[in-house]
């Protein structure tokens, strides 16, 4: 008997896919932000300016890759170092006007496609897949120790 996680394993593989739904690492020549860009941003607007450390701390990379996102941030004018607004001895990063504004165009890009896609379901179809989704993403950030703030 194939177990339900099967089938959700293949349709996550098939989600991976689709090239709307996958940011490719700062800022294209499109001017589309890279994944890796769009989730760090994600993350500092959400939590606040964030030092290498607490970055590192937060998506369980290396300090080395974060030192080079952050690097590649910096020189697209995504963001910037600061000095700690609680006097602690790291600077940290912090989103800049226009990596704000594109994170806010991307997002709204990314919403406006998931419109197309769900047009025609119910709302509470959306809402309980936005239920099941943050469910699993919890459960995931649990096993691994590092949970995501949510507005």
């Amino acid at each position: 008997m194939v177990r339900p996680t099967h089938e959700v394993e293949y349709e996550q593989m098939l989600l991976s896919r689709h090239g709307w739904m996958n940011h490719r690492g700062g800022r294209t020549k499109d001017g589309v932000l890279e994944r890796s860009a769009y989730i760090l941003l994600s993350r500092i607007r959400i939590q606040g300016p964030m030092s290498i450390g607490e970055l590192s701390d937060a998506f369980g990379l290396d300090a080395s890759t974060l030192n080079r996102q952050t690097a590649a941030a910096m020189r697209a004018g995504l963001v910037e170092r600061i000095p700690d607004p609680d006097g602690g001895m790291a600077r940290k990063f912090r989103i800049t006007d226009e990596g704000s504004r594109l994170l806010d165009e991307e997002r709204q890009g990314l919403i406006s496609a998931l419109d197309q896609v769900m047009a025609d379901w119910p709302e509470e179809d959306i809402a309980a897949f936005a239920s099941y989704l943050r469910r699993f993403n919890t459960d995931i950030e649990r096993i691994g120790g590092r949970p995501w703030p949510r507005p």
